[in-house]
């Protein structure tokens, strides 16, 4: 089972993150989850990245909440098993972000 962070790692982790996000959208906390909208050219490029994301999150064994309309695509991470967030919804998005 992962180790939940504390409120001073995901702080943190959340500074790092965001630094990465080349596209202006920040990631936000929200009690014990982590979100942010990603915005595509096109709807095929919005479900291209999900595929793409899909094979890391199967290799990590963690899996996002999402939700896509066209060009956007909303996701939520959290761990349940540790109620709250850990490293591995961090290494997801820096995933998340990479491939952006």
């Amino acid at each position: 089972m992962a180790t939940k962070l504390s409120a001073k790692e995901i702080s943190e982790k959340l500074d790092v993150l965001n630094a990465l996000a080349c596209d202006g959208a920040l990631w936000k906390q929200s009690g014990n989850t982590i979100t942010k909208t990603f915005q595509f050219k096109s709807f095929i490029r919005a479900f291209g990245w999900m595929s793409q994301i899909a094979i890391w999150a199967e290799k990590l064994k963690h899996h996002p909440e999402w939700f896509n309309v066209y060009n956007k695509v909303e996701v939520t991470l959290t761990t349940h098993d540790a109620d709250g967030l850990t490293e591995l919804d961090f290494s997801l998005a820096e995933k998340m972000e990479k491939f952006k």
